[in-house]
């Protein structure tokens, strides 16, 4: 498959998982998950028409790891980044000292005064490590990277949980956490 088809693909798997299930018909179920079938016959129906391998090459090749399909073949679901309504059934875990946050620059004071804010999606996204907050905050402009005190956070009694791809997420982070790198 082509990289041009694979993007189209994995574009559309992302809005319909993660932001607009009802495009494809769809109803997602506790955790994000949708039957593969269910998928297919929805994006078919919406004028997006692929095939099982396609979407299993889509799946295997994100370097985000942003899909799970679970260990039968079944069903299909988006790690993270949701903000349709759905239970996500995400467990709570146990931070490591610092979490990290990367943003385009032109969002700084903004944060600096309100804290990650999660928008329009279910929790703010953290990362492991500066590299990887690096290249997402490289995608919306000039980056600048965020230190987040998540030791102190979880301390003080924020609930943490890391998504099947190692995503952090967390309902807020008030600036007070906050440092720049």
């Amino acid at each position: 498959m082509d990289e041009k088809r694979r993007l189209r693909i994995s574009k559309f798997v992302s809005l319909v998982l993660r932001h607009e299930p009802g495009k494809a018909g769809l109803t997602l179920e506790p955790g994000g998950w949708v039957f593969v079938d269910d998928l297919l016959a929805g994006a078919a129906r919406a004028g997006n028409r692929f095939t099982r391998d396609e979407l299993l090459a889509v799946v295997e090749a994100c370097e985000k790891q942003r899909f799970a399909v679970d260990d039968s073949g079944a069903k299909i679901r988006a790690n993270q980044g949701h903000s349709t309504e759905v239970e996500l059934q995400f467990e709570a875990a146990e931070p490591p000292a610092e979490l990290y946050h990367g943003t385009a620059e032109r969002n700084l004071a903004a944060i600096l005064r309100d804290g990650l804010l999660k928008m329009a999606r279910h929790h703010v996204h953290l990362s492991p490590d500066p590299h990887t907050a690096t290249k997402v905050g490289s995608r919306h402009g000039k980056p600048v990277i965020l230190v987040v005190d998540a030791g102190k956070l979880r301390a003080d009694g924020i609930t943490f949980y890391c998504s099947a791809n190692g995503v952090w997420l967390v309902e807020h982070v008030p600036p007070q956490y906050l440092r720049v790198q």
